[in-house]
């Protein structure tokens, strides 16, 4: 086999080839942070398990010194032989070393040195800035999640290819240096120390971590002894207790549902200034966006709260799932992110109950259907050909799908049984690699259930039904099809665990719907009475369900009348909506249906009514200019009763969930143009600006003065802009900053949403928060920012490079288009600059804009709108 190798078979290869395993890293790493590069030597235990004259690995942007690279066998005789020819692959992020005799079959040690650069794209070994006493540094952070290991160190930088690493770090005296493991031993010569780590336990290359810079903690431990700290800016420390608490918590919580303790000796999570996702996993050092880790008492909103506490629970969720137990290549990508997901809720309700996360889990769900309603989507186990596509996956199907059909499986196993197999999973599985598959195994073996046939319905096809409904005398048929929000018809079917009960939550039925189409006979269930029959109780399927006119007339009374839980309050408003926007049901039914929440107070179904209501007034704007006012004063009429209950200002006692709310709907009424709220904003905005400590403008409230105050900026007078950056300048807390990018763009005139853009991308805002302005563009500036984003174009690649952030700027630039015109000028634009890492993105973002296209068609032709808006209105 050696004779017949030749560099050519390794190139554009998706994985490496299995001819050598590494079992073990001794790396060594020297960064500077004036000169933002680094020095680096790997010395990696190898098991060479098939004859070969070629060693391949991942390398990327590494300059190898190749007079350092060696190899050694382990036997006592094995001579040191070095590579004939050293082939850095570009394109492929691979190093293939040739060597002119064949490596002998076992183990061996491969030495390699080489130089990096700290580079600012959040990626790899790069460096993020921070303050000291008001002067800048560098410090030095890994992010190697997904294929990022190999611009810190060449490795096989796979998930299968798990080994222990032994970390040594030599630094400047007087910083501090993290990475997975304990510190074992610390040197000291001249202004440089040598840091060694205790050797870690297995793990894939994507979890190590290290962080070099100066920071404050604080500590705690779990009832086992487990040392937690949480680490951030100095003269921060007191931001990080909220996460600090949550974590001690959530440990202890996990080792008892996984039923296997936490596997590392301590853990670490650090705040760090510039980073690109949420949060990362790394074993035993998660790093978090800043906005994610520290709560400030003082200046951070109830939903700032629940952020941290989901992300932290969402995180050490992967030391067990992802991290003890790792995916067995990026296919299965889901395993990890919709698992961690869908338990982080599970811990934050154990520890806050009173916040009711399981409803607002249907926001997970309803961002799952959104994705995976475009023809555009891909299946929960996606084929993964080359590195560059990962990126694009970590998205709604894998994170939000995901958690939502594994909650749809517990629903159905029932939770105690579902909890017990996991455990036996995370035993079985402990210290390797798993596959969707395997995980279905164990979950039959513990039920008895048919789970593979079941889920692979769902994990290996994309989209979900929709489940129609009609009652035929006294039978329920139904018939479900794939689901399309372009009204499309869709070849999929499913096994669909459908739920349903009819006059009360008392009354519940269960079947698998395995055909295209059932019937159910009703006369014991329902009786002769018209009772509400609801499908998909309490929301844990991921399908949608059409009801025909007399069902839905029933459930329309019964929203009114109270009867039906949050969960299905939500539920009906949500696929109606799908429903509107995919032709099948008038905006005219719609909105009648939406004028049954008037009297709504749970924060769930009146944060839904408010997002929908923004994507509404947006449309109609679009397709019927002359109904914008009565659709806003509908709106207008809807949200004020709520609004007026909670007012401006927190009620002593008053629950998570209200606070929650009030800034949300306040916001909207400012968006739909309530003089009332809009005043107000603007009243409490100018006594903020005066006084940054006043009660009179809390954190919860605080977005909902800066929308106010930028629906009445305009190019003559900008007063309200340019205080917003004054206080986006004065502030030193992150979550501060998002609110207020997030806040500067809603403006209606175009001249100050194109500012706000430019100031996007200014030195003043760091890259991973560009995206937040982006996303919050008025309908008015919707062109603005589509002229910019081309002039920017080449700037933001550079910027962005191929990672997923540049996927949000195409997102949320060309989605809210509604014309073919728009669209065919959008992929002329990208015709000659689409690459393999946009590409999905920019295909689902055209198809979004078709899909808007046909719905103004669609309103432009209901004759009886305006009317039914009229009544609406006035009654």
């Amino acid at each position: 086999m050696a004779e017949n190798q030749t560099l050519d078979q390794f190139k554009a290869q998706p994985r490496l080839p299995k001819f050598a395993n590494p079992r073990r890293y001794d790396l060594k790493l020297k960064p500077d942070l004036v000169s933002c590069n680094f020095a680096g030597s790997v010395s990696i235990t190898i098991d060479v398990v098939s004859q070969t004259r070629f060693l391949v690995l991942n390398a990327a942007e590494l300059v190898i010194d190749r007079a350092s690279i060696v190899y050694k066998g382990a036997a006592e005789s094995a001579k040191e032989i070095r590579p004939s020819e050293v082939h850095v692959v570009e394109e492929d992020e691979v190093v293939v070393l040739e060597f002119g005799e064949a490596v002998a079959i076992g183990e061996g040690v491969l030495g390699i040195g080489y130089q990096g650069t700290l580079n600012d794209k959040m990626k790899g070994f790069y460096r993020s800035v921070y303050e000291i006493n008001g002067e800048k540094r560098n410090m030095a952070v890994t992010q190697f999640e997904p294929t990022d290991a190999r611009r810190c160190f060449p490795c096989w930088d796979e998930p299968a290819a798990k080994a222990t690493f032994k970390i040594t770090l030599e630094v400047p005296s007087e910083l501090l240096a993290l990475s997975n493991m304990l510190v074992i031993q610390e040197n000291l010569n001249g202004h440089l120390k040598t840091v060694s780590f205790q050797e870690s336990p297995i793990m894939s290359t994507y979890l190590v971590a290290v962080v070099v810079g100066l920071f404050d903690y604080v500590e705690g431990q779990t009832t086992d002894g487990i040392k937690v700290r949480v680490y951030c800016q100095v003269g921060k420390a007191n931001q990080g207790k909220l996460a600090l608490d949550v974590a001690v918590k959530t440990l202890d919580l996990y080792k008892l549902y996984f039923a296997t303790p936490y596997p590392l000796p301590k853990l670490d999570m650090i705040a760090i200034p510039d980073f690109a996702a949420g949060a990362m996993e790394n074993y035993g050092l998660v790093t978090y966006r800043e906005t994610a880790l520290l709560y400030d008492d003082q200046h951070s909103a109830a939903a700032n709260k629940q952020r941290v506490a989901t992300v932290v629970a969402h995180e050490l969720a992967h030391q067990w799932f992802g991290n003890l137990v790792t995916m067995e290549w990026w296919t299965h990508l889901w395993l990890n992110e919709g698992f961690a997901t869908w338990v982080s809720y599970l811990a934050v309700d154990s520890i806050f109950p009173e916040w009711k996360v399981w409803t607002q889990f249907l926001d997970e769900t309803t961002d799952g259907l959104r994705l995976d309603g475009l023809a555009e989507s891909h299946p929960i186990e996606v084929e993964i050909k080359h590195a560059r596509e990962i990126d694009e996956i970590f998205d709604a199907i894998s994170y939000r799908k995901g958690a939502s059909v594994i909650r749809m499986l517990q629903s159905y196993l029932g939770p105690a049984i579902f909890q017990k197999s996991l455990a036996s999973y995370i035993k079985k599985y402990a210290y390797s690699n798993a596959k969707t598959e395997d995980l279905w195994a164990v979950l039959e073996e513990g039920s008895g259930e048919p789970v593979q046939e079941l889920m692979n319905s769902w994990t290996k096809q994309k989209g979900y039904p929709v489940v129609n409904v009609k009652v035929e005398g006294h039978r329920l048929e139904f018939e479900q099809s794939q689901f399309l929000s372009s009204g499309d018809h869709g070849d999929g079917q499913w096994i669909v665990p459908i739920t349903l009960c009819s006059g009360s939550y008392e009354a519940r039925q269960n079947f698998l719907l395995q055909k295209k189409s059932e019937n159910l006979d009703i006369t014991d269930f329902v009786g002769n009475q018209k009772k509400w029959i609801k499908l998909n109780v309490d929301q844990t399927g991921f399908y949608r369900v059409k009801y025909d006119d007399d069902l839905a007339a029933r459930l329309r009374s019964a929203i009114e009348a109270n009867d039906l839980s949050a969960a299905d309050r939500f539920g009906i408003l949500d696929d109606s909506f799908a429903l509107s926007m995919a032709g099948k049901l008038s905006l005219s039914s719609l909105l009648m249906l939406m004028s049954a929440y008037r009297r709504e107070v749970e924060y769930t179904v009146l944060s839904n009514l408010i997002t929908v209501s923004y994507k509404v007034a947006r449309i109609a704007a679009d397709a019927a200019t002359e109904l914008v006012d009565d659709i806003k004063q509908f709106f207008i009429n809807l949200f004020q009763s709520p609004a007026e209950k909670l007012g401006w200002e927190p009620r002593k006692g008053e629950s998570h969930l209200d606070a929650m709310l009030r800034g949300e709907i306040l916001a909207a009424l400012a968006v739909f143009g309530h003089d009332g709220t809009r005043s107000e904003g603007i009243k409490r905005f100018r006594a903020f600006l005066d006084d940054r400590n006043t009660p009179i403008l809390p954190p919860d409230t605080r977005k909902a003065a800066y929308v106010a105050v930028m629906q009445t900026v305009s190019s003559s007078d900008k007063w309200g802009y340019e205080s917003l950056l004054r206080i986006y300048r004065e502030s030193d807390l992150s979550q501060e900053k998002t609110r207020i990018l997030s806040s500067l763009t809603s403006c209606p005139d175009p001249a100050i949403v194109r500012e706000g853009l430019d100031f996007l991308l200014s030195s003043e805002v760091r890259s991973q928060d560009a995206v937040f302005g982006v996303a919050a563009v008025s309908r008015q500036g919707c062109e603005t920012a589509w002229k910019w984003l081309q002039e920017n174009w080449d700037h933001i690649v550079k910027t962005y490079g191929s990672g997923f952030l540049i996927t949000r700027f195409i997102s949320a630039v060309v989605s809210p288009f509604s014309s073919n015109e728009k669209a065919a000028e959008v992929e002329q634009f990208f015709a000659n600059r689409s690459k393999s890492s946009i590409e999905r993105t920019l295909k689902q973002s055209l198809e979004r804009v078709r899909i808007n296209t046909n719905w103004v068609q669609n309103i432009r032709q209901e004759k009886s709108l305006a009317g039914v808006l009229k009544e609406l209105v006035s009654g």
